[in-house]
């Protein structure tokens, strides 16, 4: 005989992630976009100073927002600056422990595939448990909130929360 395990009511650990990914990622395109900007001025003077020989390495700016994401969830804050500022980490899905790095890899290049084809596979999170991506689902990973997984329960909009702490 075969015995399934309940769905874990976890409405506390996904509460609210969707509106602040968007926000977070609107934070680290700004992040990127400044780090991008430095990059391209560095390497373009650089460039003029090499009288055009060093100009080849503005090759690597294409590379810089998928490492950006990658070394960010694969690190030890298991999550963006953006997604840091609201309070979101990236979690294995089946344990909630950190992303191991070949899992940080499928997240990051699903999601730059995801956004190749229009972006518009990002819904897919409407209609999903955890309202996990495709990218999540790919690489088993799940976005939560920071404040769910440490004993720092009680937040203002979670539920049961104290409106003081």
């Amino acid at each position: 005989m075969i015995y399934h395990t309940p769905p874990m009511d976890d409405g506390w650990l996904t509460a609210g992630v969707m509106t602040r990914r968007i926000f977070a990622w609107l934070l680290d395109v700004l992040l990127v976009g400044l780090i991008v900007a430095a990059l391209w001025l560095v390497l373009m003077l650089f460039g003029v100073l090499t009288l055009g020989l060093g100009m080849p390495l503005l090759g690597v700016l294409p590379f810089v927002p998928f490492c950006y994401h990658l070394f960010f969830v694969a690190g030890p804050w298991t999550a963006t600056p953006g997604q840091q500022a609201l309070g979101l980490v990236v979690r294995r899905n089946d344990d909630l422990g950190p992303p191991s790095f070949a899992q940080a890899f499928v997240y990051t290049l699903v999601f730059y595939l995801t956004l190749a084809t229009t972006g518009l596979l990002l819904l897919v999170a409407l209609a999903t448990v955890r309202h996990r991506t495709l990218h999540d689902l790919a690489s088993g990973l799940v976005v939560a909130r920071a404040r769910a997984l440490t004993g720092g329960f009680g937040s203002w909009n979670m539920q049961g929360g104290s409106p003081y702490t």
